[in-house]
């Protein structure tokens, strides 16, 4: 990497500004899995604008800032996540889903991976076929026979 005005290039900088910035971050959040992504994701966005963080006053600062703003945002779609599940979560007295049959498992493992993922979003993700042609771009006749013949080639297996 080309020096900056220090004559340091981005690997020395990043040598040097990497451990005091995850401590720092570490510090803040009481995280360390956290501070350890902020800060990685902040180095990576560094190295990618490098002529220009380079040119800042104190690329250690705008470093920071970046580390700081993505555990916001981390901590932001966490909680988003916590309330979706909040939100759809079974309602008292539901049984629990039944344990996975292995046998079948196994068998669905065997298939192709196109059978296998239509086979998956219809009997796992209780898809509608038209959905599931949709999200593999294809006819609803293609998953109707697709999951036809998965049906078929793993009763044959029995």
């Amino acid at each position: 990497m080309t020096d900056d005005e220090d004559g340091v290039g981005f690997d020395a900088w990043y040598v040097r500004e990497a451990p005091r910035l995850l401590a720092l971050v570490t510090l803040a959040v009481g995280d360390r899995w956290l501070a350890e992504e902020a800060t990685a994701e902040a180095f990576a966005r560094a190295l990618e604008r490098w002529p220009a963080v380079r040119a800042k006053g104190s690329p250690s600062a705008w470093v920071y800032t970046v580390a700081l703003n993505q555990v916001r945002s981390t901590i932001r779609r966490r909680s988003v996540e916590r309330r979706f599940v909040l939100r759809h979560r079974a309602p008292p007295g539901v049984a629990p889903a039944p344990e996975p049959d292995v046998a079948l498992w196994q068998a669905v493992a065997q298939l192709p991976q196109r059978e296998r993922l239509m086979v998956v979003f219809r009997y796992v993700g209780d898809l509608p076929e038209a959905d599931i042609a949709r999200a593999l771009g294809v006819t609803r006749g293609t998953v109707s026979s697709t999951l036809s013949r998965a049906s078929f080639c793993s009763s044959q297996d029995e």
